[in-house]
Parts: C-alpha cells; sequence; structure tokens
C-alpha cells in the first residue's frame, strides 16, 4: 500500500500565519538544517519541512532510481508535497541543489508559487566555456569515483571544505553525520544527479520574484554563479552575504534572515 505522501517525505508543520514558506533542504541534509531560520519566521507563516525520499526520516523504501535519476523527480517531490496539502501561495526556500529544484516544481506549476529564495544556488557546477561553475569535469568524475571507493572517507573529506568556518568545528561534525548517516548508494546516486544537472536553460522560465543569497566565499558556487543567477532571471534580487561557506543558513542564520526578511518585507 502507497504511503501517504506526509509520511514518505517525513512533512512536518508549524507556525501561524496564511503565507507559506516551504524549507528545502539540500544534498546529504535534512530538514533539521533549517532550525536556526525557523524561529525568526514561524510566528507569521505557516512552516512546511520535509525530507526529499532517501534524505532524513523520509521512507527510502519509496526511492525510486528511475524517478531520481533527474532533479525533475526530485521537483515532483515538491509538487506531490504541496497537493497533498493544498498548499499555495507557497514562499519556497532552497538550499544548494534544492534552489534548482524549487524553480523547476515552480517552473511546472507557477500558481503555486508567490516568491523563491535560494541560499547557495547553482544552476551547473560544471565550467563551460565562459560560464565558470566552480569545477571541471574531470574534478566531477574524481569526486564520484572517491565516494564509490570509501564513502566515509569521502564525507569526512568533503563535508568540512563545503561547510568552511573552521573555527566552527561542530559544523562540519554536523554535516558529516548527516552524509554518513544517508544511505551511500542513493546519496551517490544524488550526487551524480547534482553535479552533472545544468539548469541554465530552464532560468528564462522562472518568472517568480527571486532572492539569490550567495556568500563571498563558496567553495560549491562561487560569486560568478550568483551574478550569472542574477542576470538571466527576469526578477531577482542578488545579496552577497559577506560569510564563508555553502551552508550559511547553518554557519551565519542570522545574516540569511536579515536577508530574507528584506526581501520579503
Amino acid at each position: 500500500m502507497q504511503l501517504p505522501i506526509s509520511i514518505r517525505n517525513n512533512v512536518n508543520i508549524l507556525g501561524n500565519g496564511n503565507e507559506v514558506i516551504m524549507f528545502a533542504h539540500g544534498f546529504g541534509c535534512d530538514q533539521n538544517m533549517w532550525r536556526h531560520i525557523i524561529p525568526a519566521f514561524k510566528d507569521n507563516y505557516k512552516i512546511v519541512l520535509f525530507d526529499y525520499v532517501g534524505s532524513g526520516s523520509s521512507d527510502s523504501t519509496a526511492y525510486n532510481a528511475e524517478r531520481y535519476s533527474t532533479l525533475e523527480g526530485y521537483a515532483k517531490d515538491v509538487l506531490d508535497i504541496c497537493e497533498e496539502l493544498k498548499l499555495s501561495n507557497i514562499i519556497y526556500v532552497g538550499h544548494s541543489v534544492s534552489c534548482m529544484i524549487g524553480m523547476l516544481a515552480a517552473n511546472e506549476q507557477p500558481k503555486l508559487f508567490s516568491k523563491i529564495i535560494m541560499v547557495s544556488p547553482s544552476p551547473s557546477y560544471i565550467n563551460d566555456g565562459d560560464y565558470i561553475g566552480g569545477f571541471q569535469r574531470k574534478d566531477v568524475e574524481d569526486l564520484l569515483d572517491m565516494m564509490d571507493k570509501n564513502y566515509m572517507g569521502w564525507a569526512n573529506f568533503f563535508a568540512p571544505n563545503i561547510i568552511g568556518n573552521a573555527e566552527k568545528p561542530e559544523l562540519a561534525l554536523e554535516l558529516t553525520q548527516s552524509f554518513c548517516s544517508t544511505d551511500p548508494i542513493i546519496a551517490r546516486r544524488f550526487a551524480e544527479v547534482t553535479f552533472f544537472s545544468d539548469n541554465r536553460k530552464d532560468l528564462k522560465f522562472n518568472k517568480l520574484p527571486t532572492l539569490v543569497l550567495q556568500a563571498s566565499d563558496d567553495m560549491l558556487a562561487p560569486i560568478s554563479v550568483g551574478n550569472y543567477l542574477h542576470d538571466n532571471f527576469i526578477d531577482s534580487k542578488l545579496s552577497i552575504m559577506n560569510v564563508t561557506g555553502h551552508c550559511a543558513h547553518m554557519s551565519h542564520p542570522n545574516e540569511v534572515i536579515q536577508s530574507m526578511k528584506s526581501f520579503l518585507n
């Protein structure tokens, strides 16, 4: 028997308000990563949290390799949740790969969404001509090869580099533990889908007001990527935060909250 979407994706709802904020976590993470941001909004908004299938406390038995072989499969998760909960007028907040996932969902059903907030987004991680995504294709292939050979070793190496902020070792530990708690096979597939995705052609279809939150020093998404998104969205605001690392909502929540509130107000 098929489980309800709310159980499949471990959906949690809290807060008050008519407007909905949906928070979507990044690769190797779960909804708990938003815990520093939520208190600033739960008194005035209805907060919707969830885990992608294969992440966090979702029902991993619902994982389907074919469905999740593209970011569109994950976007379908987002739309499934919206349909089951009968959500509308949604402010979508995504981190990392979830930025493009949310954009794809909104491109398919734009009437469900009112605004998009992207934390450390990238439409493509691989350099291509004048486009600087941050990685050569060989870099990504080597990364995936490392995941195949020694997933735990990869997690212990990659997480601290992604999170940055060496003066806050607890953040690297949390991200490492999150990576290690994810099924290695599912994580490896999600990583491949993430790092080989190229959604540059989809940017022009996003007509929603969009906030691009860019860290000034981000290993996965350099400033050139934030500028590219801002230049290629129809209606966007670029906010470059003077912070390091790819997970500003964990390392510098106050800066993220301030930028979000400024955009929403």
